[in-house]
């Protein structure tokens, strides 16, 4: 199974972007996460998801900007991004893995990632 992330791009500060991630096949993952990494810092946490329902944590820095859905049908998990400001820019990565909740906010909770995709902000 591969993760493969899709929507990045160039936008203006204050613009959105929806970033998707689909998994080439059914997993037996728990939480599907997105994080990001910006030049010269460690990858962060931005947003997760439980397969099941029930369960959605954001950021402090991306909260009631950011939101995170899924297509169980589709096994694609999105990330709508809006009021992008110039400190969003990073990689993004989506991530897979039976994590349960207490985990579901760090990398080690997951053992599936995509490729990255950019996203840049300008001021």
């Amino acid at each position: 199974v591969q993760l493969q992330a899709s929507g990045g791009g160039l936008v203006q500060a204050g613009g959105s972007l929806r970033l998707s991630c689909t998994a080439s096949g059914r997993t037996a993952s728990t939480y599907m996460g997105w994080f990001r990494q910006a030049p010269g810092k460690e990858r962060e946490f931005v947003a997760t998801i439980r397969w099941s329902g029930g369960h959605i944590y954001y950021a402090d820095s991306v909260k009631a900007r950011f939101t995170i859905s899924k297509d169980n049908a589709k096994n694609t998990v999105y990330l709508q991004m809006n009021s992008l400001k110039p400190e969003d820019t990073a990689v993004y990565y989506c991530a897979a893995g039976r994590a349960v909740m207490s985990t579901s906010t760090t990398p080690r909770g997951y053992d599936l990632w995509g490729q990255g995709t950019l996203v840049t902000v300008s001021s």
